[in-house]
């Protein structure tokens, strides 16, 4: 499979997509017909037209997949497909509402070049239940796609020593997932992403990533790192009798 997970979309004090510019016009060569998800938001114009004016002056070509009749139909036409970040569980249901759900990952099995930012990179972990979203509609379930076989925690923020906040650290709500379930976490700092091609997994970007595995410390994940390793993972979940 050929992907690109972003942890977010806009970084601080910079463009929409600005700061993986480089990295998304060389994943989206121009004159690429970019299909676009929108359905993480509530406005999917306003949305595909902010993607729209940031790729367009790289020659990329974004179709909303809700413009002009059948979402199928538009990510049939494509060569290539970004889905989006906003609400992960109004994205999810969209998608098994749309058909979308089976559709991409039929496409991206098959060779469908993937783009995810946000709730974009939580749909290509096999659930939904590692993002940071509050569950402002039910999706039929937690099943995403399953495009790698390990959970994504994109905007992963590290915990704060000197916080008077006393409610659960992002850290103890992944050990929280973990107790439940067996199958790593990759925790997505602001500004990192996974590039994956084929069987190899790298991580890009500008901040290192944390792992999380059940029965171990978090692991510490410097850019460049080789991550191969976690395509050949096989999760568990419901794991606790």
């Amino acid at each position: 499979m050929n992907l690109l997970l972003l942890s977010n979309s806009t970084q601080h004090g910079r463009g929409y997509l600005e700061h993986a510019l480089d990295t998304v016009t060389g994943f989206l060569p121009s004159g690429a017909r970019l299909a676009f998800v929108p359905y993480a938001l509530a406005d999917h114009d306003a949305y595909t037209a902010r993607v729209r004016d940031a790729l367009t002056g790289a020659g990329i070509d974004v179709r909303g997949v809700h413009e002009g009749g059948d979402p199928l139909t538009r990510l049939g036409a494509a060569d290539a497909v970004f889905v989006g970040g906003g609400n992960s569980f109004r994205l999810l249901s969209a998608l098994y509402r749309t058909g979308l759900r089976e559709a991409l990952i039929k496409a991206v099995r098959g060779g469908l070049p993937y783009m995810g930012a946000s709730a974009g990179t939580n749909m290509a972990a096999p659930s939904l239940r590692t993002t940071n979203d509050m569950p402002i509609v039910e999706p039929p379930s937690f099943e995403a796609l399953g495009l790698v076989p390990f959970q994504i925690n994109p905007h992963y923020l590290d915990p704060d020593p000197g916080s008077t906040h006393k409610g659960e650290t992002r850290e103890e709500r992944l050990r929280e997932f973990l107790e439940e379930n067996e199958v790593p976490v990759l925790g997505l700092r602001e500004g990192s992403w996974l590039r994956v091609e084929g069987e190899r997994a790298v991580l890009g970007g500008e901040r290192d990533a944390r792992l999380f595995r059940r029965g171990a410390p978090p692991r510490e994940l410097a850019v460049g790192s080789d991550l191969s390793e976690l395509l050949g993972v096989r999760g568990e979940f419901n794991t606790r009798s």
